[in-house]
């Protein structure tokens, strides 16, 4: 907002105000910039402390219409308004406002700021539990991996009692009796908008209402606020959009999301990337690109992150005895498919696919990129199987284009890899406990109960086929990785090469709503606030940032240890001979896995998939109508980059291999 240095009307100003039909409770009360001319102010009341800028500019709307700035039947209370601005058709009131330059507002009932508001910071949003217990402080800096801890670490009520003092604190610095309306903002057929701190570049149009809340919108990623929304108790971040009827009540919506199509939430957090439409969200915790689309889809007391929901998707948080007191998880990447249904509690693992209704409370965590099927109302689980479908790939290569992120301050650190520590030392678990399955039930049982579900005797044998190739592929990766662009003269160099850089990075690691980091260090970081070492939100914020930005340090840690207990060797006496045996089997994986991905891809290509393709032709129209709406098989973009990646990654092997084949 450009600074104005201002100075008292003069007579004649205040007689062409009047001639214009201008009135004040107090002429004197009224201060103006120096190059104030009355020119374009018409219609206008008055009242209290009034600030105004010049009147010089002149917009240009859709469809070439021309609309010169200035104040037009309108009425100020307590007011700064910036410079050419054009404020037009006020119904009722402007108070309490600071308005920035270039704002246009026009036929709007009214907004205010009534007495102290904090603008929707240090509300507090009853989440995963509706009955609360898990409540996450809401602010204008708030993260997926703050609100997780704040959501789920309760058994440390000395850490939440430090988070919710560091928000308290915030929330009262940034709290004001005046609000700011920011430069070049839009603000057009709005309703009622009162305790709300808009953001510059923001654009308003046809909102019902706003209350309470924060637009934390910029130059770089606007927010837009459509017709028919109605917002109380939020807060909504950089680039995102919440548009056409969706109702939100205490809800935060982080960057870069969508709402729309008369979506409604209540109680709910949204991170980065979410997009939501049509359906309901009742207590959730969505975290990154968490997708729903459809409207018969509720989303309910649940934990989830680059997940998508298939219509009609369900789930029951209460068994109406203590009330909705249950919450599940569906751990990242997990799907549902339509007319899904889980009765909480319950957790699904990793890149899992829910199919049909599921009533035994599961917990398949350990064994990710799974199907969960039910079949005569009995869960069956088909472990590992996702691993080699075309979907899970596209999906994992999809998330880091959909990221809509425009904003150079990114609030959530999320790492889109789908092997990653997190998910191999799962993988790991899952191996183990198929292979104490089949030990203690025998290798002849037809099916083995894992908790609450049925593992058939071919799943659980592909299962740790399947788990072992991932395996293979990921510590050949990271050792590929750590050995490249170096020539090697001795075993000795190798070993050298080899040992970590840090010793960070061992034992468990988490994924924190889209950040996987290494426990040792979120235990850290939580230390860290329990003894006041961090005593605000920039502070934690700085800490998760650099956590992601090591991520690959870290990596290597954890993946050089499983790599000496998997291949059973000794950092002491590793030579370019074990390096090789690792590549080796290395390659194996990853071509087996993209030669499965291949085959799962070509059934999309089959002559059962061109049903309904060729209205009233032949075989052979069918097969050209199929052609011309989803090409040749061979020249789809996702198979090509599947055997180019066969190629490539064959390739980058032998490198390694010819490179320190000397040593051999």
């Amino acid at each position: 907002m450009t600074m104005n240095n201002y100075r008292k009307l003069n007579e004649d100003e205040i007689r062409l105000l009047q001639e214009h039909s201008c009135t004040a409770d107090d002429w004197t009360n009224i201060e103006v910039a120096q190059n104030f001319k009355t020119d374009y102010v018409s219609h206008t009341r008055f009242s209290g402390k009034v600030k105004l800028g010049v009147f010089e500019h002149e917009f240009t709307l859709a469809g070439g219409m021309k609309k010169h700035s200035g104040l037009y039947h309108t009425t100020l209370h307590n007011v700064t308004v910036g410079n050419n601005c054009c404020i037009e058709n006020v119904k009722n009131y402007i108070a309490n406002y600071e308005i920035g330059d270039y704002a246009f507002i026009e036929n709007v009932d009214i907004i205010l700021v009534d007495g102290k508001s904090r603008f929707g910071n240090g509300v507090e949003v009853a989440v995963l539990n509706e009955t609360g217990g898990r409540e996450v402080m809401m602010h204008d800096r708030l993260s997926a991996h703050q609100a997780y801890i704040m959501a789920l670490y309760r058994h440390r009520p000395a850490l939440i009692e430090k988070m919710k003092a560091i928000v308290e604190k915030y929330a009262e610095e940034n709290a004001s009796t005046t609000g700011r309306i920011g430069s070049n903002v839009t603000i057009v057929d709005s309703g009622y908008i009162k305790n709300v701190k808009i953001g510059d570049h923001c654009k308003i149009e046809g909102a019902g209402r706003l209350k309470n809340g924060s637009l934390n919108s910029n130059a770089e990623a606007p927010v837009h606020i459509g017709y028919g929304v109605v917002c109380d108790d939020f807060i909504i971040s950089s680039g995102s959009s919440v548009e056409d009827g969706t109702t939100l009540t205490r809800c935060f919506i982080g960057q870069a999301c969508h709402l729309g199509h008369n979506y409604s939430a209540s109680d709910s957090l949204f991170f980065s990337n979410c997009q939501e439409e049509n359906g309901e969200a009742c207590a959730i915790f969505a975290g990154p690109f968490t997708v729903t689309h459809h409207k018969s889809t509720l989303l309910i007391a649940g934990m989830f992150s680059f997940m998508n929901a298939g219509s009609g998707s369900n789930q029951s948080n209460h068994m109406y005895k203590l009330g909705p007191i249950h919450q599940g998880a569906l751990e990242r990447g997990a799907k549902t498919t339509s007319d899904s249904y889980i009765l909480w509690p319950a957790k699904v693992g990793a890149f899992s696919l829910v199919m049909g209704r599921h009533v035994n409370n599961a917990d398949t965590s350990d064994l990710p990129f799974s199907y969960l099927i039910e079949q005569q109302n009995t869960t069956y689980l088909v472990p590992g199987v996702n691993l080699r479908s075309v979907g899970t790939i596209r999906d994992a290569q999809k998330w880091p284009k959909r990221d809509k992120r425009k904003d150079p301050n990114r609030l959530d650190q999320i790492n889109y890899n789908l092997l990653s520590p997190y998910t191999i030392q799962k993988m790991m678990k899952g191996r183990q406990i198929l292979k104490d399955l089949r030990r203690v039930s025998g290798e002849t049982s037809e099916t083995y109960a894992y908790q609450s579900a049925k593992i058939k005797n071919s799943s659980l044998n592909k299962g740790i086929k399947l788990y072992e190739t991932a395996i293979h592929k990921f510590l050949g990766n990271s050792i590929i990785k750590r050995l490249e662009e170096t020539e090697f003269q001795s075993d000795e160099e190798i070993r050298a090469r080899l040992k970590p850089d840090t010793e960070i990075g061992y034992g468990e690691w988490v994924d924190v709503s889209g950040l996987i980091a290494p426990k040792s260090e979120i235990e850290k970081l939580m230390a860290d606030i329990e003894t006041g070492v961090l005593t605000d939100v920039d502070g934690i914020h700085g800490r998760f940032v650099e956590m992601h930005r090591n991520y690959y340090t870290y990596e290597w840690t954890w993946a050089f240890d499983k790599m000496l207990s998997f291949y059973r060797l000794q950092p002491e006496s590793i030579t370019a001979k074990d390096i090789v045996n690792i590549v080796k089997q290395w390659q194996e994986a990853v071509v087996g896995l993209d030669k499965m991905v291949y085959a799962d891809a070509k059934k999309e290509f089959s002559l059962s998939a061109m049903t309904g393709f060729g209205a009233d032709g032949s075989r052979e129209e069918q097969e050209q109508d199929f052609e011309q709406v989803r090409g040749v098989f061979e020249s789809n973009p996702f198979v090509t980059a599947v055997l180019q990646h066969i190629d490539v990654k064959t390739a980058l092997g032998n490198e390694l291999i010819e490179r320190i084949s000397p040593l051999l």
